[in-house]
């Protein structure tokens, strides 16, 4: 075993930071067998240094974040304080400087991913980020490493973990968004803003990163389909059980058929209860890969939190460190397929609308009508009236995105159409 150490600086000292120190000094001993050389915490950049933060040595804190990864002894930068700026710059000028970085930044890796790749690549560097997606749960040096052999052809998962507890309790309780909401913040599992959770802008970065490197492509967070759980009603939940479905958030990555171009979205959908991924409850992160050899495979646990995302951050480590001894690198970016990515009215699902219409004869062939006139085929149909107004629930079968939005436009045009309560996309058939 080599005897001089490797140093690593740490960017961010919250709650993954702190897990991150506390396994690196707990777990030195296990550290420097698994890699074959010692780790040495060098430096821990934070933004409030008087901040009391148990077992980090007061000594290694400063706020210097910049003089500290251009220090040249440094081996491996660890970035966990998330955000686009500056955690882009102090990246790449560690690059600059010959350190190896460990990211757990999904917005940044989302947004200019092709970018940082590049400036790894350039400084013989090593760009790691598996806890940028899903927390604890091994996917990204799976699908990069595992499956680089095989020809994967979707992704299909839950990565959010606050939206899948309000959504659980959703159905499993009967409340109404707003009170499911209430318990998610009450418990620690939602932040003061859940904006980023909620509309799904977490989930959409998460997409970005899965596609692009399950296809070999570049994808960004701007190409990825985004819509929350927002309006998502007890109603619907009480739909998707009356089909024997539940409700989830999903990020969906797809090849064409034809593999010449591929999707990426985020969007709630009915699944059936037969999926897998319609028991994951709680705050629980699962991701579902079909590929073409390997077939259908699933990576389920925690997705978030201190001690989880931490265990992913020092993997990274291990593997990085490794490649400093061994004077190489590891994957860097494989985006040689240049796949387009189509947009959301290319996408073909099923279908679960819910309208008011008045109650009287001839409202339902008009409604079919309407669809049939659009190119979207009905599946089933379920109607209930009482006092002069009914409610239509139709399920369609497989209809593109655009062809969908025509439809439900020209109904909005009827007389005899109220309102349309509710949209949702049906999954995992």
């Amino acid at each position: 075993m080599r005897t001089r150490p490797l140093k690593v600086a740490l960017l961010g000292c919250g709650v993954v930071g702190s897990e991150v120190t506390r396994i690196m000094t707990t777990h030195a001993d296990d550290l420097a067998a698994r890699i074959g050389a010692p780790v040495e915490l060098a430096g821990i950049a934070v933004r409030r240094p008087d901040k009391v933060r148990e077992g980090v040595p007061a000594e290694l804190v400063t706020t210097d974040a910049t003089a500290l990864v251009k220090r040249g002894d440094i081996d491996v930068v660890i970035e966990v304080i998330g955000g686009i700026e500056p955690a882009r710059t102090l990246i790449t000028t560690a690059f600059e400087h010959g350190a190896s970085v460990v990211s757990a930044n999904k917005a940044l890796v989302a947004a200019d991913g092709a970018a940082l790749h590049a400036a790894a690549e350039a400084n013989g560097a090593d760009l790691y980020y598996e806890a940028a997606v899903a927390g604890a749960i091994p996917l990204v040096r799976p699908l990069r490493e595992s499956l680089a052999g095989d020809k994967v052809n979707r992704v299909l998962g839950i990565v959010n973990g606050t939206t899948n507890f309000i959504l659980d309790k959703m159905d499993s309780t009967g409340a109404g968004y707003s009170e499911a909401l209430d318990e998610a913040t009450a418990l620690g599992y939602a932040e003061a803003d859940p904006t980023a959770d909620v509309e799904g802008f977490d989930a959409a970065a998460k997409a970005a990163i899965l596609a692009g490197i399950a296809f070999h492509t570049r994808v960004t967070i701007d190409d990825v389909h985004r819509e929350g759980l927002t309006e998502v009603t007890a109603a619907d939940i009480a739909s998707a059980k009356r089909m024997g479905c539940t409700v989830k958030l999903l990020a969906i990555c797809e090849r064409a058929a034809d593999g010449a171009s591929v999707t990426a979205r985020v969007h709630p959908a009915m699944i059936p209860l037969t999926h897998p991924l319609a028991s994951v409850r709680e705050a629980y992160n699962a991701v579902f890969v079909e590929a073409e050899a390997a077939g259908q495979l699933m990576f389920y646990g925690p997705g978030a939190g201190g001690a989880p995302t931490a265990s992913a951050v020092l993997g990274d480590l291990v593997a990085v460190c490794r490649n400093k001894l061994a004077g190489a690198t590891g994957p860097g970016e494989s985006a040689y397929t240049r796949l387009p990515v189509s947009p959301m009215g290319a996408v073909t699902t099923r279908y679960h609308i819910s309208l008011d219409v008045a109650d009287k004869p001839g409202v339902l062939a008009q409604v079919a009508n309407i669809f049939a006139d659009h190119g979207v085929s009905i599946d089933t149909v379920r109607q209930q009236g009482k006092d002069g107004e009914a409610s239509l629930v139709i399920v369609t079968h497989r209809a593109a995105d655009a062809a969908l939005s025509s439809t439900v436009g020209a109904l909005r045009e009827l007389d005899t159409v109220r309102g349309v309560a509710s949209i949702m996309r049906v999954e995992g058939e």
